[in-house]
């Protein structure tokens, strides 16, 4: 069985290698199939695209747009690399049902049943009640320690476990963090080096230069979509993975309590 930290390497491991295959894949795609001749008028890629070729009218956003491209990869990768993760992480049920049945356990008190629950349950939260209540049953039988020191060794067995459990939680949601300001600021350069475009061809000596100034144009709007939409899909994953998260760590902080009182009034 892998430990905490093996697992934590895994997940590391795994972003080192995702992120420079998007951004490999998204060139391709970008060169190879928006960049295809057949996307644009004269079979040309210098010429405007052809009515209706959404391929082509990418591919005029200019270099910036494979960057977004991979980054908007990245969103969609992460968003369901955590999702996987953090469903694992709950367990077989609901966690408020989960601890519910931890408490009726605790009130009997039935310890072994308890940690039964705990085995059924699965997930990062009954890892972390089981163990406190393996250190609990642990802390009946100590005859070297007086009742305050019992208390403190439950609490730290649960602290312990829960210091285990989060990282690997909250592992790969700084991408996420990152990714939504990125986003945004790689689609305002992008905006303004289409911008640049649009307003060279418009300086030109005489009639501008329409196909420039459409280029421009094209190059300035779809990398402002680009960036705005994963920057927004970025904050959207972000924000629900963090209540999640919120949500098992105050169900394990929840059942911490209950099983250090719980032992303080049936350790007299």
């Amino acid at each position: 069985m892998k430990s905490k930290r093996d697992l934590k390497g895994i997940f590391t491991g795994f972003a080192g290698i995702v992120i420079p295959v998007l951004f490999a894949v998204a060139i391709i795609l970008f060169v190879f199939v928006m960049g295809n001749p057949e996307n644009f008028q004269g079979n040309n890629p210098a010429n405007l695209p052809k009515p209706g070729n959404y391929l082509g009218i990418i591919y005029k956003g200019g270099i910036i747009v494979p960057i977004l491209m991979a980054i908007l990869m990245m969103v969609i990768t992460f968003s369901i690399e955590r999702w996987i993760t953090i469903t694992k992480a709950k367990g077989k049920g609901r966690i408020s049902a989960f601890v519910v049945r931890v408490y009726q356990h605790l009130s009997n008190p039935d310890i072994d049943a308890a940690i039964d629950e705990c085995d059924r349950q699965r997930g990062s939260v009954a890892n972390v009640i089981k163990a406190g209540l393996i250190k609990y049953q642990q802390m009946f039988g100590a005859k070297d320690m007086n009742k305050d020191q019992k208390i403190v060794a439950i609490k730290q067995e649960i602290e312990e476990a829960t210091s285990l459990e989060l990282p690997i939680l909250e592992q790969n949601l700084v991408i996420l963090a990152t990714i939504a300001p990125l986003a945004t600021l790689m689609g305002l350069l992008g905006t303004v080096l289409g911008m640049i475009r649009a307003f060279s061809a418009l300086a030109t000596a005489g009639a501008p230069d329409a196909v420039a100034l459409a280029t421009g144009i094209s190059e300035a709007l779809i990398n402002t979509a680009f960036g705005i939409g994963s920057s927004a899909l970025a904050i959207i994953f972000y924000n629900y993975f963090t209540t999640k998260i919120d949500k098992m760590t105050y169900a394990i902080d929840e059942a911490g309590v209950a099983i250090v009182q719980n032992f303080a009034s049936h350790n007299k």
